[in-house]
């Protein structure tokens, strides 16, 4: 296809393939039935999934052409403004699709009848300030207002990331009201769709803001942006794969569901999928080499074509799967407290075996913890590859935080963490202090800056980022020593003593806030002290013992604290669980306290060892730098002194042989 009518022809065919594909799949798995009970009516029916199709397209248009001019574009030139022009459009489709999305939704689940009269405004006015799933729509349209505005607003770097930021975080609500907190796995489910969405966002959006900046590039240019854009694309794409196959596998409720309705919509977006993966990895291999000849660029956007084809039919059908009953859906939580409370069973007694053997995935930090280990040992691969060394201590010590990363997020702590005050405690004490310590000394930064290769045509890539973020103003504050400890026992404080604890147990974006929020401020409190990689200041040695001695004392004092309270921390959480084995919630309220006062000071007495170590290192190479010196140039302190004393020996011969005479 000429690349000049796809330009056009690319965005139609995603949008009418999408439309018919969302068509069918409603029919055919019953997904815009009349239900016996509080009919909506056909508008509504029909209506509720085609506004959703309409929301992730334009979704996904907005954020893929953020993310893919952050990362591939040169922001001044034409490409990078036709890029934020497209996002701006989306962004634009996005609200108005949203707002419509959140009015058809009060339609569907209050069965309420359109009128002018006082009171249909004043449903709709709870609805979307009082209810969850209005409250999703309601700011994701507000969201998709103000981006609107700034995607037209803005053109050079650092604010179009902060928008692309807020682009992605606009999509977080629809992923978090996705999923029915009736059913089991919900925050397994809400992760995962979550993940999916802000991943196909990036691989469909991309892929149209190729189509729309064909025109407008040489081949060259062209050429290398389609090989950044594959790059992002295949991580996309595992990311897809997987969070898919997690959210079937939620709704399926087993493979004997595989034949149902809901099952073989699954099968055809897997189909599609995978359709999708084979084209990427075939015009990566195959094509993008050959784009420099007609022929090679004919076929290639004949691909791309075709890949717009499959794209909307998975659009289509994940509008459809979502309006179609899941078989397993009777497969509700029960009724006992803790099931009430958390969504999923209580867990049995904490054994020791169970330390051992008791596992509850966490997706997102699962693939934080893969990407880490992969990207990290790439780097260090890379390294080795050209004749260069990286100690192999680093890489040990980055491969066991990680992996401690994924032991607190998806081991036993995150098992019985919302039943025992102990065990999230525990996971506390190792995500801000001893994970922290093993992966500063990994030092990525370091490693990142000599493994990535360097861009020279003004684009900014991973290597560039990195850095950037490193050197700019913000972190130059959030890595002084002084506001590092601040943070570091501020937010200690801050966190257990007002409800955003309460939020990290009753909202699963809250607990994926807490989680890293303790490992960023841990992180940033041990780079300051003893970080290899480089910060704009580092206090001296002695100040580092003293600022480390102060914290100790407060550490110490929040354990105290927590251990003399009286009363139940969140009482109606960790006091109606409904445990018959264990300690009492008081009981295990204390030990949790013991555990932030002295277990919690281990990783800090190995931190003020390390410091000590690094002080006494210091002071070896300084004198061997001064060694070095006296024996290139000679000691000249101790030669003028000696100077010094031979003159006044002079002196004080000449005043003798005078008072002699």
């Amino acid at each position: 296809m000429n690349p000049r009518l796809l330009r056009v022809a690319g965005p139609v065919i995603l949008i009418v393939v999408s439309l018919i594909a969302v068509v069918v799949g409603l029919a055919y798995g019953g997904g815009a039935a009349a239900p016996q009970l509080a009919d909506p009516g056909p508008v509504v029916r029909w209506g509720l999934p085609i506004a959703t199709v309409a929301v992730n397209l334009a979704a996904a248009t907005m954020v893929g052409s953020l993310v893919l001019a952050l990362f591939a574009l040169k922001a001044g030139e034409r490409p990078f403004e036709i890029a934020l022009d497209t996002a701006s459009i989306g962004a634009a489709v996005f609200t108005v699709a949203a707002a419509a999305t959140g009015y058809l939704t009060f339609l569907n689940v209050l069965n309420a009848k359109p009128t002018l009269d006082a009171v249909f405004g004043q449903q709709l006015g709870r609805f979307l300030v009082e209810s969850p799933v209005g409250q999703a729509w309601l700011i994701t349209t507000i969201a998709g207002a103000v981006l609107t505005v700034l995607t037209f607003a803005v053109r050079s770097w650092i604010p179009t990331m902060l928008v692309a930021i807020a682009a992605l975080a606009s999509l977080v609500p629809m992923g978090t009201q996705g999923h029915t907190g009736a059913e089991t796995s919900h925050d397994a489910a809400v992760t995962s769709l979550v993940l999916h969405i802000i991943a196909a966002a990036v691989w469909l959006g991309g892929l149209v803001l190729l189509v729309v900046l064909r025109p407008a590039m040489t081949r060259p240019q062209l050429q290398t942006t389609l090989l950044r854009y594959s790059s992002l694309a295949l991580v996309a794409f595992i990311v897809v794969a997987i969070s898919g196959t997690v959210r079937a596998s939620i709704g399926l409720q087993g493979l004997q569901n595989l034949w149902s309705a809901y099952g073989v919509l699954v099968l055809v977006k897997v189909g599609t999928l995978i359709a999708m993966g084979v084209l990427g990895a075939w015009y990566r291999r195959r094509l993008i080499s050959r784009m420099g000849d007609e022929p090679g660029s004919r076929r290639f956007w004949g691909v791309i074509s075709l890949e717009l084809v499959f794209m909307g039919v998975a659009s289509g059908v994940a509008a459809a799967l979502a309006r179609t009953p899941p078989p397993g859906e009777a497969s509700l939580v029960g009724t006992s407290p803790a099931e009430v409370l958390t969504g999923s069973p209580l867990p049995p007694d904490l054994t020791l075996e169970r330390w051992f053997t008791a596992y509850n995935v966490d997706l997102l930090w699962t693939l934080v913890v893969v990407g880490g280990l992969f990207f990290y040992l790439a780097g260090v691969w890379r390294l080795l590859r050209r004749g260069d060394s990286w100690p192999v201590s680093r890489t040990v010590l980055w491969c066991l935080g990680m992996l401690g990363v994924f032991w607190v997020t998806s081991g036993p702590v995150n098992v019985y963490q919302d039943y025992l005050f102990s065990m999230h405690m525990i996971g506390h004490m190792l995500l801000s202090m001893a994970i922290p310590l093993m992966l500063v000394a990994g030092a990525p930064v370091s490693l990142a800056a000599r493994a990535i290769r360097k861009r020279d045509d003004g684009t900014r890539g991973g290597r560039e980022w990195i850095l950037w973020a490193v050197h700019n103003p913000v972190a130059t504050v959030l890595t002084n020593p002084y506001v590092a400890a601040g943070l570091f026992i501020g937010s200690l404080w801050a966190f257990y003593y007002t409800d955003l604890f309460r939020w990290s147990l009753y909202d699963h974006v809250g607990h994926i806030w807490m989680v890293a929020h303790f490992l960023v401020v841990g992180y940033l409190f041990v780079l300051s002290l003893i970080g290899i990689d480089p910060v704009p200041y580092r206090l001296p040695h002695p100040m580092r013992l003293l600022v480390l001695i102060a914290v100790m004392a407060m550490h110490a004092f929040f354990g105290i604290a927590i251990m003399m309270n009286s009363g139940l921390m969140v009482a109606e959480w960790f006091g109606a669980m409904g445990r018959t084995w264990g300690a009492t919630p008081l009981q295990d309220q204390y030990v949790g306290g013991g555990v932030a006062w002295s277990v919690g000071e281990i990783p800090t007495l190995i931190l003020a060892i390390a410091v000590a170590i690094q002080w006494s290192r210091s002071d070896e190479r300084q004198q061997r730098r001064r060694d070095r010196h006296v024996d290139r140039v000679g000691d000249l302190e101790l030669d003028a002194y000696n100077e010094e004393l031979a003159r006044l020996a002079d002196r004080d011969a000449r005043v003798a042989a005078r008072g002699g005479t």
